[in-house]
């Protein structure tokens, strides 16, 4: 967005009191769940202005999560980049490395805090849909360490893709149930978990794991996750001296690029990117882009843009990441995209897989193949940009859940 555009609202200030991005957002949900996100939101009202609740939450991060995490200088993946360049110019690429945070992503961040709302609301157990497994590890992690049960809902496909996390789950004492229907991915293992909460509400809260579902999930799963993006602001202060001239994040249900995103929001000569999953082609079923390729529709009790048929059905997606593999994204996102603040660009699988291999090779840094999205988005923008400006690249996850199945998607692609 231009500098000289006018905004009547500031952007950061959303939802409205009904949890609307604008048009997006809202709550589409059954009877049995009104009284349920009603109690989340008075809860969460209520210790957004409790200090002793962030207090908790960030000697949490301090002593737990291992929060901060740094802000790398990715020297040698920015020697490379320059190397490609025409120019032989370049951005200089900085790392918010998520990828050091307990258990291994940025997904701690919001277990966590809504974990101790749990405990406020006077449940006693939890429950969570998981792609990447991230999510589900994450919860499983916050249950044991605050005293919950924990069930994790789990497509089969997601099971195959990511037995490692699987295997953290129930080490760390969680019941992963298998989801064996549909596309048996993300899509699948959250419909259940939703049909679960129905039945359970009384003594049970359901993690969303992302920035979507009804309100005030995407306001709560934001606010938690945003001490990425302060920590990443005030770290290019002291590094840089400035503010950096680019973000780049990957954008399936979208939490880790809100969190890094939203505190530079307003921020409006700091370009901001989102990366979609490309998969093979953007034919329906080959990509899981729904910003670059969707139409708004509601989906898992939220309006915002969604993949969707000619009938309004939900459509198969693909992702070589089972984290983006999502048919939606989160209200706040498509809230964006259409104020023309943030940029949504996608990726294919094979540049992915490129990249997961790039940052390897260059820093000695596996990532996910969610984050290796986004660092082949960043690494194809800072090579368009003046070598005395900086891109940072949130690095949401470490790969080692990835490790093997990159291995056979490599293997696969290498004997075509």
């Amino acid at each position: 967005m231009p500098t000289d555009t006018p905004i009547k609202v500031r952007l950061a200030e959303v939802p409205t009191p009904e949890g609307r991005f604008g048009r997006f957002g809202g709550a589409y949900i059954p009877e049995t769940l009104v009284a349920a996100c009603a109690q989340l939101e008075d809860t969460y009202n209520r210790v957004r202005r409790d200090d002793r609740f962030w207090d908790e939450l960030r000697d949490l991060h301090t002593y737990y999560t291992g929060r901060p995490t740094p802000l790398f200088k990715a020297a040698r993946l920015t020697a490379n980049a320059r190397a490609r360049a025409s120019h032989g110019h370049g951005a200089t690429i900085w790392l918010k490395r998520e990828d050091l945070a307990h258990t291994g992503a940025h997904k701690i961040n919001n277990t966590l805090g809504q974990g101790l709302l749990t405990k406020r609301m006077g449940k006693r157990r939890i429950i969570a849909e998981t792609g990447a497994g991230q999510h589900g590890v994450a919860s499983a992690t916050a249950a044991a360490h605050l005293g919950l049960e924990c069930d994790v809902y789990m497509g089969t496909e997601d099971v195959r893709r990511q037995r490692l996390n699987v295997t953290r789950m129930k080490m760390l004492g969680a019941n992963v149930i298998e989801v064996d229907a549909g596309s048996k991915t993300l899509k699948d293992a959250t419909n259940e978990a939703m049909r679960d909460w129905m039945d359970s509400v009384e003594h049970t809260h359901y993690i969303i794991g992302s920035v979507v579902g009804p309100h005030p999930f995407p306001m709560i799963v934001r606010d938690f996750q945003a001490i990425i993006g302060h920590e990443t602001k005030a770290q290019c202060l002291r590094h840089m001296g400035k503010m950096p001239n680019a973000i780049v994040a990957c954008v399936g249900g979208g939490s880790n690029a809100a969190g890094i995103f939203y505190p530079f929001i307003d921020d409006l000569p700091v370009r901001l990117i989102g990366v979609e999953a490309g998969g093979t082609s953007n034919d329906p079923g080959k990509h899981a882009a729904p910003l670059g390729l969707g139409q708004p529709g509601i989906l898992h009790g939220s309006l915002s843009y969604v993949l969707q048929d000619e009938n309004g059905q939900t459509s198969p997606v693909h992702s070589c990441s089972a984290g983006l593999d999502y048919p939606g994204v989160g209200p706040e996102h498509a809230y964006w995209k259409d104020a023309d603040r943030v940029k949504y660009t996608s990726i294919t699988d094979d540049q992915a897989l490129d990249a997961f291999l790039h940052l390897a090779r260059s820093e000695g840094i596996i990532p996910a193949l969610e984050s290796a999205h986004a660092v082949a988005e960043g690494v194809r923008t800072a090579i368009e940009m003046r070598d005395d400006e900086n891109l940072v690249i949130n690095c949401s996850g470490r790969g080692d859940k990835d490790v093997e199945e990159a291995a056979r998607l490599l293997a696969l692609r290498a004997s075509r």
